[in-house]
């Protein structure tokens, strides 16, 4: 019984997101309130403990929206000055192929967009291509958000993985090559499912080719060091790619027309891409850099039923080498330089303010409650009771099972990050229990979350506001769901072998 207590903030969070459909603010709250009740009645829960957590979450949530708020305007001001617009018009004269484009819209370039911005904006942004192309609008809907799924744990600077790694308190570059590998599994399984859905299979060696190109990328970029940058640089490499897997008459012409909008914002991104290398691959610049640091230190708490937390600092926050710090850079960049490039005017900038304020701020406080359950679970032992009873019920083969709990994490929250954040550290604990590689948890349970991106009902309905399948998600999760749980059991196959 005492398992069901542990687990039932967890299920009100996703009770109220699936049956009441509210939003991940809401049932953050909701699921908080529970939490506390619940952490006092039957956890030994205290206000030392309370404090202790809180501002230890707090802290934690602070990182996450140091990333979420700059991108978010950094995004907005490349979209209001027509940037994103002009990218996606310069790729359909790089592949005049108009089936093969189809793939790469859905399948690449919604990842690409999802490095940028995320919360379902690739959804919104692609399905009104490919509709314009003869596709329905609920296929192409479907297409884009199975598309973009591969991408979202790296995407966005890796907020997804670094705030599990953050949680958990694991090395980034020990779990990162495991987490490629199922990440570039998931490359190949989507962008197949894609040409599925299109009637394009007929690219099936072309996908196969592409997909090993963009995992290969991702993880060498990883491995250098540049995680934040990897999903970024292997979106890149598939665009390349699929230019140059394009066949095209010898009388068209290769060239893309530079306009002013697709100069302004390669010029934006290519400003934060320089910066996060610059700052990452010198050395000496990057120890100099990551020097100055910022963290509180909290004092040794425990509960009433004997669950100690050890006194240690909370998070430590690095802000010259931190990716949000780069990014609100390239913003005020952008905000400077697009209206000399292409006449961007001060109203625009406003828009995209007021955009980002509105697209962030359920968001943050989502992120923030999350954050916060999480941190009081795992001081007053719940989320290690909660891995003891999946242990004793599940066993050796639960690493088949774990990227399920990554999917019904994101399907619940409609974020990646929200799913790492809820079962992470579970995740690890179960792994410790069953002594098996908690990097193999930690990546079945990231990938989980990323392709939980493609069935989360929140990304439906951002992914359909831009067309008629407005209030439709139900039509579109009928088509992602059996797609997206076929991915998710494959994934957990190989997690399995891995174990």
């Amino acid at each position: 019984m005492i398992y069901l207590y542990a687990f039932l903030p967890i299920l009100l969070v996703l009770l109220i997101m699936l049956v009441l459909r509210r939003g991940s603010h809401e049932a953050g709250l909701a699921g908080w309130v529970c939490g506390v009740v619940i952490a006092a009645l039957a956890f030994g829960l205290n206000w030392d403990v309370l404090k202790v957590s809180q501002l230890k979450g707090l802290y934690l949530s602070l990182n996450v929206l140091a990333v979420l708020w700059p991108a978010l305007v950094l995004y907005y001001l490349v979209d209001q000055a027509g940037g994103i617009h002009a990218i996606a018009l310069a790729l359909q004269e790089m592949i005049p192929e108009q089936g093969w484009l189809l793939v790469i819209q859905a399948w690449i370039l919604s990842a690409l967009i999802e490095n940028l911005a995320g919360f379902g904006l690739p959804i919104a942004i692609v399905a009104p291509m490919l509709i314009l192309m003869g596709v329905t609008p609920v296929r192409a809907v479907a297409s884009a958000a199975i598309g973009h799924s591969w991408a979202v744990s790296m995407g966005g600077m890796a907020l997804a993985f670094r705030t599990m790694m953050d949680l958990t308190g694991m090395d980034a570059a020990e779990v990162f090559p495991m987490a490629a590998l199922l990440l570039g599994i998931s490359a190949l399984l989507t962008g197949l499912a894609v040409a599925f859905l299109l009637g394009q299979l007929r690219y099936w060696r072309r996908i196969v080719v592409l997909s090993l190109v963009v995992a290969a990328v991702q993880f060498l970029v990883g491995w250098c060091g540049l995680i934040p940058l990897s999903s970024f640089a292997a979106t890149l490499a598939g665009i390349f790619g699929g230019f140059l897997l394009t066949k095209r008459r010898p009388a068209l012409s290769r060239k893309v027309t530079l306009t002013p909008q697709l100069r302004g914002g390669l010029l934006s991104y290519g400003f934060l891409f320089i910066c996060i290398i610059i700052v990452s691959l010198i050395r000496p610049l990057n120890q100099w850099l990551a020097g100055v640091r910022l963290y509180s230190t909290f004092p040794e708490v425990a509960t009433s039923t004997g669950v100690i937390t050890a006194a240690g600092p909370g998070f430590i926050f690095k802000p010259f080498t931190h990716p949000g710090v780069w990014i609100l850079l390239s913003a005020v960049f952008a905000a400077i330089t697009l209206p000399r490039v292409n006449g961007f005017k001060s109203a625009g900038v406003r828009k995209a303010l007021k955009s980002a304020f509105t697209a962030g701020l359920p968001a943050s406080l989502g992120t923030i409650f999350m954050i916060g359950l999480s941190s009081l679970m795992e001081h007053t032992g719940m989320t290690v009771t909660i891995a003891r009873g999946l242990s004793d019920y599940v066993g050796s083969v639960y690493p088949l099972i774990a990227p399920l709990v990554g999917t019904l994490g994101a399907f619940a929250t409609g974020s990646n990050t929200n799913s790492n954040i809820l079962f992470g550290q579970m995740q690890k604990g179960v792994a410790d229990l069953l002594k098996i590689s908690p990097i193999v948890l930690l990546a079945a349970q990231t990938t989980g979350g990323a392709l939980g991106s493609m069935i989360a009902p929140a990304k439906l309905a951002v992914g359909g506001s831009t067309n008629s399948t407005k209030g439709r998600e139900g039509d579109v999760l009928r088509i992602t769901l059996p797609i997206g749980i076929a991915c998710v059991l494959i994934i957990g196959i190989i997690a399995l072998l891995l174990r």
